[in-house]
């Protein structure tokens, strides 16, 4: 058996990466998602190919911002290890598993083996997260009509509010962001992301109380994969309403009334209450997604000026978002 040899994939020979089994059905899972051919590297033993990984960025990145898909065969955890270890990019790596993984052993053991090279390339799970996907067919959640909402053309408006939702917050990838650089950053990389979509700024909503207050924003939200629930945010101070599902409805009626067909979201598992709040608005669960990252970016084995620049605090994956109690994609 000879040595793995890693390999960066063009147009020519994108094929390569079509030749391995695919036991978590990443390839349903992507059927939205555009690749880009150069972005794709494998690692081959004896000419077949024994590890992959498929980086990823919107249309107008230059460099990607999260490895989505990422496959090891049975007994090449190594080789996995030795294709992100090499790789140009250090990116976070999401993991998405189909439902009921943990009861089945062959999925449990392909799941294990991804998780293994991760591992042993330097990566840390960040946090486990939900995937939900809503259609027509699952109907309108209904509206409370507690709350009024309406556009909101100032971003220093939702920078600050952002900043409160973020300060007690159940978000794995804001609390990182507060780590590392404290309220500013977080309601910064929400921001970031919110003007990052290709969706119409003016789709950005508050949501206030009969007498004016402000209680919340939700950011109805385009990625380049389709409709998705961008961001979901309550004040601290207005929270054990249950009003993430009243923004949430909201959010879901904007988007199917320009069109949508389908509308993905997620939340971390351990966000209870907006877990609660997709399970009552009819979203179902579809997959579940786990975020891995370097915590420990300096020793990154890429030499420094291969590096790309600062990441995003949340990557912002095609086909789901996030929403929250307070929180971007998923939920706080």
């Amino acid at each position: 058996m000879t040595g793995t040899v890693i390999r960066a994939l063009d147009a020519s020979d994108a094929h390569l990466f079509d030749a391995m089994p695919d036991p978590l059905g990443a390839a349903e899972g992507h059927r939205l998602t555009r690749h880009r051919p150069d972005w794709k590297r494998v690692a081959l033993r004896d000419g077949a190919v024994v590890a992959r990984g498929a980086w990823w960025g919107g249309p107008d990145d230059t460099q990607p911002i999260v490895l989505n898909w990422f496959d090891v065969a049975e007994g090449e955890e190594e080789a996995g290890a030795e294709l992100l270890r090499t790789a140009p990019w250090q990116a976070e790596l999401e993991l998405d598993l189909p439902e009921g993984w943990r009861t089945d052993p062959a999925l449990r053991a392909a799941a294990g083996a991804r998780v293994t090279a991760a591992h042993a390339a330097g990566y840390e799970l960040l946090v486990e997260r939900h995937l939900y996907r809503w259609t027509p067919e699952c109907g309108l959640p209904e509206r409370p009509g507690r709350l009024l909402y309406g556009p909101e053309p100032d971003d220093a408006v939702f920078f600050d509010a952002l900043r409160r939702i973020h300060s007690v917050t159940l978000d794995a990838h804001a609390r990182r962001a507060v780590e590392e650089g404290g309220l500013d950053q977080a309601a910064q990389e929400e921001l970031d992301f919110f003007h990052w979509c290709p969706s119409p700024r003016e789709w950005w909503q508050t949501a206030r109380t009969p007498d004016g207050e402000l209680a919340g924003v939700h950011i109805p939200a385009h990625n380049p994969s389709g409709p998705c629930v961008g961001f979901i945010g309550v004040l601290p101070e207005h929270r054990g309403h249950g009003y993430a599902y009243d923004l949430l409805a909201e959010c879901t009626h904007v988007l199917a009334e320009h069109g949508a067909e389908f509308v993905a979201a997620a939340t971390d598992r351990g966000n209870i209450p907006m877990a609660k709040a997709f399970a009552r608005a009819g979203y179902p669960a579809v997959r579940e997604r786990h975020n891995f990252h370097v915590k420990h970016r300096n020793n990154w084995p890429v030499p420094p000026e291969r590096r790309p620049g600062p990441r995003p605090g949340r990557p912002p994956v095609p086909g789901a978002v996030l929403a929250g109690t307070g929180r971007r994609p998923g939920g706080r």
